[in-house]
């Protein structure tokens, strides 16, 4: 006999509103699109927007005057804190590893700080503080410094809720059997969808080292579902001008990575790893829905169970400032570092227009607007996720190329500023060929997609 809501053990009163409301507000803060431009006339907001893009671009707005100076502060600091930290013994674990990076990371780090220190005081070589190069990378950090803000503290309210325990358990039956990996994995690709795809690959490493996952699974559970969140997603929409089609955007986004997930783990080179678990430890198996439960109870109870154990006020707080310090401190100087050298290769040098050469026939056998410019912007995006966008982002390109190109940066996936190098830095079993290989597949498989979709929604 099936088991009614409540006979659950976890459920009770509180529990039930400690679960609704939070979820609630991160339904309508990160899933939901309202019309938010609307309701409140100010210039600079999107007609129809998400909660969180919505607050972003509030702040975008009302410290219009200090972003860029927040940003210059921070990229400097994490170059001097870093240097710092090889001298000085830190003793606390989160700083530590925050600061104390290996030197290519410092390097890099340091290269941003000094790329910023010449965009903003106006110094240095020309092919560092041009409009093309240092100015583009400078103009998108002000849109990054509100989004982490906004969603560092803010994701809470769908990870530690249950939101993300309920839903993962009703999506999780079909999960192997569509892309060959256990449905908890639904777990990290909301993490990253929701949050951060680094997240969700920090999710699936320390999941696949307690033996929840095989190296064949958590292999590609990295590359294919920890998917660009919608927080970034919005930034590259609002880069390329598309707020008011974003729902549509994502929505294509979401079709296209879709498939990637379905092609994918049936293919070279995620095929060639083997099932075996890290170091040999004992394979835990997936959860199973108690005979006689329905599915929907048990991802209720499990829903209730995490909100039960959810943080107070005060440990989401703290949470968040550790979120927000770490990709401030962590990615903003990466962005600016690496983002401005790709874009000097990209603008100075014809080493992008050469290898894509084969790509501009492509674009033009699809039928695809300003292929020369698109071409460079398709294989840019394996180091950066928003340097496509930027490079399409000029007046004169089509609205359809631009659509077509944002889509497909976030659908492509790996970024060696920041997905790209926590899956190498991790212990799932993937190189660096592997993930170009991954780059160029995905690729393949999403651009025609987009291509049809894209004709189909601008017409």
């Amino acid at each position: 006999m099936e088991k009614n809501v409540a006979s659950l053990p976890s459920t009770s009163s509180s529990n039930l509103l400690k679960f609704l409301i939070p979820s609630l507000f991160g339904l309508f803060l990160f899933i939901i699109p309202l019309p938010y431009g609307e309701i409140f006339p100010l210039e600079g907001l999107s007609p129809i927007n998400i909660g969180i893009g919505f607050l972003a671009e509030l702040i975008k707005i009302v410290a219009a005057d200090y972003l860029l100076n927040i940003a210059l502060v921070v990229i400097v600091t994490s170059a001097v804190l870093s240097v710092a930290s090889k001298f000085v013994n830190i003793k606390n674990e989160f700083l530590k590893g925050l600061l104390n990076v290996s030197p290519f990371w410092l390097v890099c780090r340091i290269l941003g700080a000094v790329f910023i220190c010449m965009v903003v005081f106006g110094f240095g070589p020309e092919v560092i503080q041009s409009e093309l190069t240092g100015q583009v990378v400078l103009s998108l950090l002000p849109s990054l410094l509100a989004i982490f803000l906004v969603s560092g503290f803010l994701l809470p309210l769908v990870v530690d809720f249950g939101l993300m325990d309920l839903f993962g358990t009703l999506v999780s039956k079909s999960m192997y059997m569509l892309f060959k990996v256990p449905g908890r994995s639904a777990v990290d690709a909301l993490s990253s969808w929701l949050g951060d795809g680094t997240l969700g690959i920090m999710i699936t490493n320390t999941q696949y080292k307690q033996g929840f996952y095989t190296a064949k699974e958590a292999a590609t559970i990295s590359v294919c579902f920890s998917l660009v969140s919608l927080p970034f997603s919005t930034v590259i929409a609002d880069q390329l001008g598309l707020m008011p089609l974003f729902v549509p955007f994502y929505g294509t986004v979401c079709v296209a990575s879709l498939a990637c997930a379905l092609i994918m783990p049936r293919i070279y080179p995620l095929a060639k790893f083997k099932n075996s678990t890290y170091n040999n430890v004992p394979h835990l198996k997936e959860e199973l829905v108690p005979e006689g439960e329905s599915v929907f109870n048990f991802g209720l109870n499990k829903a209730l169970t995490r909100a039960s154990a959810a943080p107070s006020f005060k440990d989401i707080l703290i949470n968040g400032c550790k979120t927000v310090v770490d990709m401030y401190l962590g990615l903003l100087p990466l962005v600016m570092a690496w983002g401005t050298l790709a874009l000097i290769v990209a603008e100075f040098t014809p080493f992008f227009n050469v290898i894509s050469l084969p790509v501009v026939y492509i674009l033009e056998f699809l039928k695809i607007p300003d292929a020369t410019q698109a071409a460079p912007a398709i294989l840019v995006g394996f180091t950066d996720m928003f340097l496509p966008s930027i490079m399409v982002s000029g007046e004169g390109i089509s609205q359809l190329t631009q659509f077509i190109i944002g889509a497909l940066s976030i659908t492509q996936l790996i970024y060696l500023t920041e997905t790209g190098a926590v899956i190498l830095k991790s212990d799932i079993p993937l190189n660096l060929k592997d993930l170009f290989i991954i780059f160029l597949t995905r690729t393949i498989i999403a651009l025609p997609i987009i291509t049809l979709l894209a004709k189909l929604i601008i017409k």
